[in-house]
Parts: C-alpha cells; structure tokens; sequence
C-alpha cells in the first residue's frame, strides 16, 4: 500500500513554514525586488528559523529531517517569494557536495556553521562554454606541490556575492578530461566577486560572475577524489539542484492558482464574478490539475531521495513538467487579470518574470527531456 499522505510532524512543518514565508518574507519582497538582491533581514530570520539546518545531519549541527522536509519549505517560501526560496535552494546545493563527499574533517569544518546561518554557500559549475554541457567548462587547476592553483571564471551563480563557503568545478589543465571538485573561501587571495547580472526575474536575488586568478587551495580543499569531480557536482545537481527547481516551481503555481481565484471572484464583469465564466474555470482547473500532479511528482522523487535511492531521473521528470506548468499557470494567471496583470502592483506579474527564469536554472526543458529520453531507453 503506498501512503500519499504527509506525517503530523511533516504537515506542522508546512504550517511553520507557510507563517515564517508570510510573517518575515511578505512584508520584505518589494524592498528585494528593488534591491536585486535577498534581504539580510530574510538571511537572519532563515538562520534563526533553522531552514538551512533541514538537510544537514545533527551531528553536524543540523536537524537531519531531509529532503521531503526541504521540498516543503521551498514550496511554501516561492509561494511568497520564489527569489529568496531560489536563495536557499543554491544554499543547498552548494552544501550537498560536503554531505555527500566530504571528508570526515571537511564536514567538522563547515557544516555547523552553515546550518546554523553563519556562513552562506552556493555551487560554481556554470561557464560561458559549460552550462549544460559542463565538460566545457574552462576553468581549470595544476598541481603545485600538495596545493593546487585555480584559474578561470564562473557565470549565472546564484549567492555569488553573498556566499562565504563555494564548491566548484575545475578541470586538469593538463588532463582536459580530468575534473575535479574544490571548497573555496570567501577572500582567499585571487579569488574574487565580479560583475552582477540583472535578470528580468527572479530579482530578489543576487546572481552574478566569480573570477580565479591563481587562487591556491591545499589538498585539504580537495572534494573527494581528483579527477572524479564531475561525479561530485553532477549527483548535487541532479539531485539537489533538480529537486530545489521543482519546489520553487511548485510554490509559483500554488501562488499563481490563490492569485486568480480571489481575483476571478472579486472582478465583476457581464453582471456577475469572472469567476463563474466557463473560460475562466477552465483555465482555474487546469492549474491545479497541474499543481497537483506536479506535487506527485515532486513527493514521489523525494520520498525515493529520502531512502537513499537514486532519484536523479525522478527529479528530472519532476522538473521538466513544473517548471513547464509553472510558465503555463503564471501565463494564464496574466491572462485572467487582463489588463490588471500587466501592472506592477499585481503580483502576477511578477510571478510571470520569475517562473520564466525557472526553466533555465538546473538544467533547460530540452537537457531534461534528454536525460529522461536516456533513461527510457536504458
């Protein structure tokens, strides 16, 4: 018998998280949106709220409830704010490479203070010539002695100048088919925060470039094994980083759902609530038909996650159809606020800036479509 329902402890969960998202994240999502970057505010109140302790084991500070936990609070947090949930999903994935691969020293040294909030983490893979495809990636390492010396630039890096702690991808400059993963530190000489993007969604986030130049680590920065960092980066990606995706794309379906509903019945026109309009209902059924089916989906994965079972192809199905139902929902949501919902003050349109931002972020529709293709045909 399969269980679709949540525990107690998992729906007081959503609970807390739906009040922390509307009591410290509402009332601070315009002065973000304007700022182009996440409210320290917000960090100190995510911090003291424990959410960047979900996945991280208690021995190492954290709370250990894990990833169905994680894909809760990012649901309930896009909801309101799909930048600052986009925030603490790159948080994740930036960690996720220590949970997995790190040394027994490396989680001593790093993991209690982000779980705590102390220190802010993101992931660097992303290149000019290496999204996608990060074996095209250009940034690279040598070996000096037991160090190695980094070079190279990073793009479209979500916290890029904010995160304390990074885990990044570099490959052997003398071995173009050799990578390998490293921890950086915010102020390690050479090592620096460049150009800031300013994107059309998502703004209440910082997303910007990361520059190497000649940036010496010790081995004890090592992720793993060298040479085998594509392993690290890629199952963070395909697990963690997928996986955040869909949450956040959940939360702006959920939004854009309550958005059209109460603005469908409170619009008079013909007499009478859009509302009860067969064109507006049909639109209204068809977002939740898809929000439902995308929690399916997105539960399905984690609860696969949370065993301790491979879950990557789970959560690349789970993000293709979220993300697509999210640009879909918001679209439509646009489309029942008519002329309101091209105006600023209506929050849908907002809602359609930041779910078309979703698509690209973890791995385009088309790359998705690709590893679920390859998964068929294995």
């Amino acid at each position: 018998m399969i269980d679709f329902t949540f525990t107690e402890e998992q729906e007081m969960f959503r609970k807390a998280a739906r009040e922390f998202a509307e009591n410290q994240v509402a009332p601070r999502v315009a002065e973000m949106e304007a700022a182009g970057k996440v409210s320290e505010a917000v960090v100190r109140a995510l911090a003291e709220a424990e959410m960047m302790a979900l996945t991280v084991p208690e021995p190492f500070g954290g709370l250990g409830l894990g990833y169905t936990a994680r894909m809760i609070a990012l649901e309930e947090i896009s909801r309101i704010s799909v930048a600052t949930a986009m925030m603490l999903q790159v948080f994740a994935l930036g960690i996720e490479p220590i949970l997995k691969f790190g040394s027994e020293a490396q989680k001593q040294k790093y993991l209690p203070d982000l779980a705590s909030g102390k220190r802010l983490a993101t992931t660097a893979v992303t290149e000019a010539t290496g999204g996608s495809d990060p074996t095209g990636i250009r940034t690279s390492y040598r070996k000096d002695g037991d160090d190695y010396i980094i070079n190279g630039r990073k793009c479209f890096i979500t916290n890029s100048h904010i995160a304390d702690t990074l885990t990044i991808l570099a490959k052997d400059e003398n071995d173009p088919k050799a990578f390998s993963a490293f921890i950086l530190e915010k102020g390690m000489p050479g090592f620096k925060a460049t150009h800031e993007e300013n994107k059309v969604g998502m703004r209440g986030c910082n997303t910007g470039e990361l520059a190497f130049e000649d940036v010496r680590v010790s081995k004890e920065q090592l992720l793993f094994t060298e040479g085998k960092g594509l392993r690290v980066t890629m199952a963070a990606i395909g697990d963690v980083g997928r996986g955040g995706m869909v949450g956040c794309a959940l939360g702006v379906q959920a939004a854009c759902l309550e958005a059209s509903v109460k603005f469908s019945r409170e619009r008079i026109l013909y007499g009478k609530p859009i509302s009860q309009l067969p064109t507006i209902q049909s639109k209204l059924a068809e977002m939740k038909i898809d929000l439902e089916a995308g929690r399916l989906l997105a539960y399905r994965a984690c609860a696969i996650q949370d065993k301790g079972q491979p879950s990557s192809n789970e959560f690349a199905v789970a993000k293709y159809f979220t993300t697509e139902a999210a640009q879909k929902a918001a679209k439509m949501a646009v489309d029942i606020h008519g002329g309101y919902g091209c105006m600023q003050e209506y929050a849908v349109s907002r809602y359609l800036r930041d779910a078309f931002v979703l698509g690209p972020s973890a791995g385009t529709s088309d790359i998705m479509k690709v590893i679920i293709a390859r998964w068929v045909l294995s």
